[in-house]
């Protein structure tokens, strides 16, 4: 395939700078951006498609670092309840899970994902094969880590190791994997230990959830001695390149700890509002040299998968956690955005950038809306004012995926169809059937 976008913007963001290019083409051959230039340089006639941009903003897909996307067949069934019981009611409705209910649970978060710009999602779930097959025929790109609880013994190691090893490289490249226990909390340290020897082994990452809440990490020091991070690096994590959801309960020794490391942190802040869980110490981590990405969380926390509302929220709250607006300028959120999200995901010279030779993850932002008008500012209107639904076309790895708010590779009303006959079947909270207990 060859693509050539004409008349674009090109967002390019740095550390300390943020630009945009004015009458640019995107030259695209196979799955890379072969070129950036003044529009007119080139012959149409030499592409298989050609996209008239008409002054659209061309930016970077954007990625997902922290997503549960099949649970967006459970949106709306774990309303205004804490913690505690948002786990509690959760792990009841998960009880019902099937495979074939992942497989179309993550076609409609991929569907989802791809009408806001998002081309690539750290998941982390169960029954990934079937994920995987979801993201094979949708065309985007994902970092699958098949969920582990240390209930589920050894075995369940073994088996997502297997995973990992079997599944690294398909769908052309578009997936990686990754390995995935819980949370320090359903799982012990023999456990985690395991977990990172096999990890060591096969030469994987690992994603898990860290430090959620300030509670969190107390209780983990009244029963371990030891905070949740403190847990992570004992046990041989920390070692495995860690990806960490959170980390609102981390403390100032537990940042200290994560600089020793090349871990990263997705930080998914609406989720953080709505159960009243604290916020993740953005600047801090980030003048630690800790990269930190934009993630959604699951869609019963968050009840979107819109990166565009997280990377307005990480804004926001960061300015009111620290007090001043000075806080996180536009070009950092920006960064963060796009290539420093990209680090967390694991692909930083891949992707998060517009770039000759990066793969062709390009989507492209309608800035003509009302919401929009006057535009003054074009990364201030990104942050502040952009709407999913502002995202017109998407390409990843060479291929249009949307175009004028058309998804090409999925049917949506299919998809719905499917989930919605399955509606009463899971939401069923069958007495005593739960797959972990949150205490």
């Amino acid at each position: 395939m060859s693509i050539l976008i004409r008349n674009a913007r090109v967002l390019q963001t740095a550390p300390h700078a943020v630009t945009i290019l004015e009458n640019q083409d995107i030259l695209i051959r196979g799955n890379r951006i072969e070129a950036i230039q003044a529009t007119g340089k080139v012959d149409a006639s030499h592409f298989e498609t050609v996209i008239d941009a008409g002054g659209q903003l061309a930016m970077p897909g954007l990625i997902n670092t922290h997503s549960h996307v099949p649970m967006v067949m459970f949106r709306g069934l774990a309303e205004d309840v804490d913690l505690a019981n948002w786990f509690n009611e959760m792990w009841a409705l998960e009880a019902n899970l099937t495979p074939e209910d992942v497989y179309w649970g993550m076609m409609l978060g991929i569907a989802e994902m791809i009408e806001a710009g998002v081309t690539a999602v750290a998941d982390h779930y169960w029954y990934e094969d079937m994920a995987a097959k979801a993201v094979e025929e949708a065309g985007t790109r994902a970092l699958l880590g098949w969920a582990m609880f240390g209930s589920d013994g050894p075995e369940a190691i073994e088996k997502t190791g297997a995973f990992v090893r079997d599944y690294n490289g398909a769908a052309n490249g578009r997936i990686t994997t990754i390995m995935a226990p819980h949370a320090p909390y359903t799982c012990d340290d023999d456990f985690l230990r395991a977990v990172s020897r096999k990890a060591e082994q096969i030469g994987a990452r690992i994603h898990t959830h860290a430090s959620e809440t300030a509670q969190q990490t107390q209780d983990s020091l009244n029963t371990r001695g030891k905070t949740p991070i403190e847990v992570l690096r004992d046990t041989g994590v920390l070692e495995q390149s860690a990806l960490l959801a959170h980390i609102c309960g981390a403390t100032e020794s537990d940042l200290d700890i994560l600089e020793q490391y090349e871990t990263t942190i997705a930080h998914c802040p609406k989720t953080y509002l709505k159960l009243a869980m604290g916020l993740t110490p953005v600047p801090e981590l980030r003048e630690r040299g800790i990269a930190v990405g934009l993630g959604t969380d699951g869609a019963v926390s968050n009840n979107t998968l819109d990166i565009w509302e997280s990377m307005r929220l990480m804004a926001m709250t960061q300015k009111e956690r620290m007090g001043t607006p000075t806080v996180l300028p536009k070009h950092e959120v920006l960064y963060i955005a796009t290539q420093e999200s990209a680090t967390v995901y694991g692909q930083p010279e891949q992707l998060g950038s517009l770039e000759v030779g990066k793969l062709a993850d390009v989507i492209l932002v309608d800035l003509t809306a009302t919401h929009h008008q006057p535009l003054y500012d074009i990364p201030a209107s990104l942050i502040y004012s952009a709407r999913a639904s502002d995202v017109q076309t998407v390409i990843c790895d060479g291929a249009v995926l949307m175009r004028d708010r058309v998804l090409l590779t999925l049917n949506k009303a299919d998809i719905i169809a499917h989930l919605r006959e399955g509606m009463g079947r899971l939401s069923e909270k069958v007495p005593g059937a739960r797959i972990q207990v949150y205490e």
